[in-house]
């Protein structure tokens, strides 16, 4: 064992100098405003991640390990639901959350190709590829102004005898009427899936988003509340679920081992599926025509870190948001501020700003001043994905107008509200929007 304690030893000094590699290179650069960019969002990290970062490549688990199992259970508790299944980024949680509905383990309830999947055409591409590329078909719905968020009185009359799932996001972090879809939802017998990658922290009468659907899932892209560099999740408190979604992620095997360990079921050789051979090694049966959306060790290990950081993470993002609806209250004859659904307490992705049709002036106009001094600004995603090349063909079904989707893609843009937004640079955003309308008179 002594080779055991020599390595303990040298890894401590490793670690131990990440440490100090941190802290020597960490940044004390003062911000300069017009000089220096603020992003729209970025990753906000200190040693931790990277003494994570670097314990998990010295262990040389490539693949999911100790620390993707301990995210996993940390991660389950804080939201409180019973399952967390770690993959690759959030849009692969999306695929994993659709393709699990297909699966014939689901009896009457899965679905079918041709069968039909309400969601919104305003928002990111990923919420809805996952319809598409199962066959299914797209059923959009508009949203409201101000909320961003879809139409539920809409809902009822957009469903059809096909009708058998909704899947919609928590725009920039404020929650859908959750309450009044889940009451649909059960009237109809359609599983719910919550798109919660832009909202991790947001609340609905005082729980967290992302823990009310059948299936919801996360995002750690570096923009996202946490990072992970790439990284997603998929949640559910459903076991037979949880196994559906783990066998898609997994290559479509049956069998549900972590990767390292053999015979979890006790059961191995003794297994007699589909039309192979009794006693056909469980490892390599495959009941889903499936992926491989894992995710590594390493990436998990950061992540783990991140949640950490969490709480603060979203007090800071709630203060940036408020800082910047305070000061555009002034302006709000120009622009249609962001409005909190009721009995929602967000967890801000993004401050989303729509221009007024009667404003003097274009969004084109603002958003290339601010970019003009050196303030990033984003688009709501992909404005009416209906308008979108990609998507100009596509089988799918509309319930009436997408009036407020083409107003968004039209008049609205979003800017930051991430934790890297200190109040120097806070009070730079509000001066320049300041001498944007000082230069209008």
């Amino acid at each position: 064992m002594e080779y055991k304690e020599k390595q303990n030893e040298i890894r401590n000094d490793i670690l131990k100098k990440v440490k100090e590699f941190y802290l020597a290179g960490k940044d004390t650069h003062k911000f300069v405003g017009g000089k220096d960019y603020i992003n729209y969002a970025g990753r906000i990290y200190d040693e931790k991640e990277l003494v994570n970062l670097v314990d998990s490549s010295l262990d040389f688990w490539l693949t999911a390990g100790k620390y993707a199992g301990q995210f996993e259970k940390e991660f389950a508790e804080f939201l409180g639901v019973k399952y967390c299944l770690l993959t690759n980024s959030g849009s692969s949680a999306n695929l994993l959350a659709i393709s699990a509905l297909t699966s014939p383990k689901l009896g009457e309830r899965r679905l079918k190709p041709g069968d039909e999947v309400i969601t919104t055409a305003c928002g990111f591409p990923t919420t809805l590829n996952p319809i598409l590329q199962n066959n299914l078909v797209p059923v959009f719905v508009d949203v409201d102004l101000g909320t961003y968020n879809i139409q539920v009185e809409k809902i009822q009359k957009a469903i059809s005898k096909k009708t058998k799932a909704i899947i919609v996001a928590h725009t920039l972090g404020n929650s859908f009427d959750i309450g009044k879809i889940l009451k649909i939802a059960k009237k109809n017998k359609l599983w719910v899936v919550e798109d919660n990658c832009d909202a991790l922290g947001s609340k609905y009468n005082g729980k967290y988003t992302g823990t009310f659907g059948d299936i919801s899932t996360s995002s750690f892209y570096p923009a996202h509340h946490i990072t992970m560099g790439e990284g997603g999740a998929v949640l559910t408190n459903n076991p037979l679920l949880k196994k559906i979604i783990a066998s898609f992620r997994d290559w479509g095997r049956d069998c549900w081992c972590d990767s390292g360990c053999d015979n979890s079921c006790k059961n191995r050789y003794s297994w007699q599926l589909g039309k192979l051979p009794k006693g056909y090694d469980h490892k390599y049966i495959y009941s889903h025509i499936g992926y491989n959306l894992k995710i590594t060790d390493m990436q998990a290990a950061i992540g783990l870190a991140q949640l950490k950081k969490l709480p603060k993470f979203i007090k800071a993002r709630r203060e940036n948001f408020n800082f910047i609806y305070r000061f555009l209250q002034k302006y709000n004859k120009y622009f249609v501020l962001p409005e909190v659904n009721k009995n929602s307490e967000p967890s801000w992705f993004g401050f989303p700003i729509l221009v007024k049709p009667d404003a003097p002036f274009t969004r084109a106009e603002i958003v290339n001043y601010l970019e003009k001094n050196k303030i990033a600004t984003r688009m709501l995603f992909g404005g009416n994905l209906l308008k979108q090349p990609a998507y100009e063909n596509i089988k799918c079904r509309t319930y009436g107008d997408l009036e407020n989707t083409d107003t968004i893609m039209n008049n609205l843009f979003w800017i930051g509200v991430y934790p890297g937004l200190t109040k120097e640079k806070l009070a730079y955003i509000e001066k320049v929007f300041k001498e944007f309308f000082e230069q209008l008179n």
